[in-house]
C-alpha cells in the first residue's frame, strides 16, 4: 500500500504536488560577474516543493559546469542563460513562467 502525502493527501504514487510547484513559480535567470571576471549563472525562484537538489544535478550534467545551490538559488559556473531555458522546459517547468535578464 502506498504511503500518503502529507501535503495533498494522495497516495505518493498519484502526488501532484511536485507539479503544482512547478506551475506557480516565477524563475528568473540571470548571470553576474564575480570576482577574476569569472560569469555566474543564477536560477531564481525555484521553490522547496520542486526539488532545487535534482534540478541542479540535472543542470550540472546537461551543461557540463560546477555548481551548487546557496540561499535558494542555484549558481552555475559560467554563461548558460539560453541553454538552461530549454532545459528547465524539458525538466516541465512552463516556459512562459522562466524570465532571463
Amino acid at each position: 500500500m502506498d504511503k500518503i502525502c502529507d501535503k495533498c493527501g494522495l497516495p505518493e504514487s498519484l502526488c501532484v504536488c511536485e507539479t503544482i510547484a512547478k506551475e506557480k513559480e516565477k524563475i528568473r535567470v540571470l548571470t553576474i560577474k564575480r570576482r577574476y571576471g569569472k560569469i555566474i549563472t543564477l536560477v531564481e525562484g525555484i521553490g522547496k516543493d520542486a526539488d532545487p537538489k535534482s534540478v541542479l544535478k540535472e543542470l550540472k550534467t546537461k551543461l557540463a559546469c560546477g555548481g551548487t545551490i546557496k540561499e535558494n538559488t542555484i549558481e552555475l559556473q559560467g554563461n548558460h542563460k539560453q541553454r538552461v531555458r530549454d532545459i528547465l522546459v524539458k525538466l516541465g517547468f512552463p516556459e512562459d513562467q522562466i524570465e532571463i535578464t
